[in-house]
């Protein structure tokens, strides 16, 4: 069994249980992945096997990966991943890995780049509190005081500031598998995920 699989985020909807109450859940497309390369410690010094996934047009490839992928008569794919294994020999060069990795599985890792929000101030990006909007104050959304005076006579790394916020890897842990549809590669899963819709996933079996 897989590691771990590639998808892309579909988007978010509710479903109800039996008892009639609402479930928020993510619907994630979950492969098919394909076994590009496998690792062994005779080999590379680890066990490890590397999947491929989303089909692409071979001029959309740079050479070094189409050299890569042409070298093992697999297919252009876009993206390519590697996952430790315990026992690469249990998987073959072009191998095709889909939901159905997740059959006896109920809680699942997630992770992607969340949405990018750009250059945001301290409210938005910290959650920081504003200013008195009375009294002829003149600091509103102002960062205030960012450091001593004297000593050390200098700003702090790590100091919290405006700046890009978003667009950052986000990893979400024991999300709950709700349902599996295998003919579709679709994975639904209670909660939410990074990102937008169309966003790549990296999904892994969680401990």
């Amino acid at each position: 069994m897989s590691l771990g699989i590639l998808g892309n985020k579909i988007g978010m909807t509710q479903i109800f249980d039996e008892s009639g109450n609402i479930i928020p859940v993510t619907i994630i497309k979950a492969g098919p992945c394909f076994v590009t390369q496998i690792k062994t410690k005779l080999t590379d010094g680890y066990n490890a096997i590397q999947i491929g996934y989303g089909n692409v047009k071979l001029k959309k490839l740079n050479q070094p990966k189409i050299g890569h992928l042409n070298k093992l008569n697999n297919q252009p794919l876009k993206h390519l991943k590697e996952y430790k294994v315990e026992n690469p020999e249990d998987f073959s060069i072009g191998q095709e890995i889909n939901v159905d990795s997740f059959d006896d599985i109920q809680f699942i890792n997630i992770s992607g780049k969340t949405s990018g929000k750009g250059f945001s101030g301290l409210q938005k990006r910290y959650n920081f509190s504003i200013g008195p909007k009375s009294h002829g104050s003149k600091n509103h959304r102002a960062p205030g005081s960012i450091g001593m005076g004297t000593s050390p006579g200098r700003v702090l790394p790590g100091k919290k500031m405006a700046g890009q916020s978003g667009n950052k890897q986000l990893k979400v842990k024991n999300l709950k598998i709700i349902q599996t549809n295998k003919s579709e590669n679709i994975l639904v899963v209670k909660g939410s995920i990074p990102g937008k819709p169309g966003n790549l996933i990296n999904i892994t079996i969680a401990k």
